[in-house]
């Protein structure tokens, strides 16, 4: 319990001001622009924050293996596996670039981006895509060391592109009023400030792993092991992330008030699962390390610890965002129609808090002993079998509401969470957790 929580505590501050990060786009965007910038900045970051959790999702690959190698000692390994990540890394950065700087108008009609909000919206994307090679560096070091078991600096990485970001927001928007544009401009700067203090920090730390010049360069050997973990949860996650960005283009076609009143929920969204996401990342490094050094009954404790305070916290969320969800969105927005939108979509959101605060803990273990495959099956059959057709139903309905589309995420945790528990039991029954095996 306690080196689990050691561990999860930075990984929480870290994902509290990640959140604030991307919360602080939209406060402001809230307090000091119109209706068309808070859609165009929820649509933009949306899509923004799915190919960032791609990167993430692949990047969990380097996590996993490298844990696995610093827990069995395998020093050299170590520093041929970051080599690989850092080419991999950056030629998927500049592919993306090249990608949202061209198609950033097709992706936002894809959307469904709301006629006075469309050009913000592709301006938005663009200039965000022109980061991304910034952006991409600065969750790949963040992979990084939770693989080491070391997540302070991430913390210390997260926290100054923080402020700096609040301070881009408030002089460009507040001051100057650029609006969307000038949320873009400070994220992308705030990371770029990241990425130089991230370099300062790891020039004078003492890495657990050997990182030579020759170790710059693609290793088969390790691409293939960093893809076959990190591909499936790049996957799922990707997948799943279409499966939001869907329902947010069926929420687009209701108008801009829907639209920015979900843009509104889902920032509170990344406050409200801030407990269980921590787990999840932390229950990742904690077992694939445990895993690498042989200690399987260590690794099941965890579980079972993560799940205890998680689903504790998740009772909490729940209250909260249920009964309470037009204060929470209050923080974001001073528009009332807004505001009672975003409200009726977290009362959805409320009653999964209690689903993903076990299911996630889950997905991080079996994420740490490698069994990102199944991962990847059941976040796909939540996504498509149970998510993106119920919401659709749901919003054909006479007199639908945000409350019943948002319906469709609880309900898609509930299948997870039965497939998670049932794969849990078939590897109880083959001894596959046991330490001797």
């Amino acid at each position: 319990m306690q080196p689990l929580l050691l561990f999860a505590v930075p990984v929480l501050l870290a994902l509290f001001l990640q959140a604030m990060y991307g919360a602080v786009d939209l406060l402001i965007v809230g307090k000091f622009a119109s209706s068309a910038d808070v859609s165009a900045v929820s649509t933009g970051s949306q899509i923004m924050t799915t190919l960032t959790n791609l990167v993430s999702s692949f990047a969990m690959g380097t996590t996993i293996l490298l844990g696995q190698q610093i827990g069995s000692g395998k020093k050299e390994e170590g520093g041929r596996t970051v080599g690989t990540a850092i080419l991999l890394f950056a030629g998927i950065a500049v592919i993306m670039s090249v990608i949202l700087a061209v198609f950033a108008p097709q992706v936002s009609s894809l959307m469904n981006a709301p006629e006075e909000a469309f050009q913000k919206t592709v301006n938005y994307i663009r200039i965000c895509g022109g980061g991304m090679l910034v952006i991409v560096a600065y969750n790949l070091i963040g992979c990084i060391f939770r693989g080491l078991g070391d997540s302070r600096t991430p913390l210390i990485t997260v926290a100054i592109a923080c402020v700096f970001n609040v301070a881009g927001d408030l002089l460009l928007c507040a001051v100057f009023g650029m609006g969307t544009a000038g949320t873009a401009i400070a994220t992308v700067f705030a990371q770029i400030v990241s990425v130089i203090v991230s370099f300062i920090l790891i020039s004078k730390k003492d890495l657990p792993f050997t990182i030579k010049k020759e170790n710059i360069r693609i290793h088969k050997t390790y691409l293939r092991k960093m893809t076959a973990f990190g591909a499936p949860i790049a996957l799922q996650d990707l997948l799943v992330s279409i499966s939001f960005l869907i329902i947010l283009a069926i929420v687009n076609d209701m108008g801009v008030i829907a639209s920015a009143g979900v843009g509104v929920a889902e920032k509170v969204c990344a406050f409200i699962m801030l407990i269980s996401s921590a787990f999840m990342q932390s229950m990742s490094a904690f077992v694939a390390q445990n895993y690498g050094a042989g200690r399987l009954t260590r690794t099941r404790k965890a579980l079972h610890y993560g799940i205890a305070v998680s689903f504790t916290v998740g009772i909490v969320m729940f209250a909260i965002t249920f009964f309470h969800g037009d204060i929470l969105a209050g923080i974001f927005s001073s528009d009332p129609e807004v505001i009672a939108a975003a409200a009726d979509y977290l009362k959805a959101y409320a009653i999964d808090c209690l689903f993903t605060a076990i299911f996630f803990c889950y997905t991080g273990f079996y994420n740490g002993i490698g069994r990102t495959r199944f991962v990847m099956i059941q976040g796909i059959l939540g996504a498509f079998c149970v998510r993106v057709p119920v919401s659709y139903i749901m919003s054909i309905q006479p007199n639908t509401s945000l409350f019943h589309i948002g319906l469709a995420t609880p309900i898609s945790s509930i299948l997870q969470l039965i497939l998670c528990v049932g794969f849990m039991l078939w590897l109880q029954k083959n001894r596959l957790l046991d330490d001797e095996h």
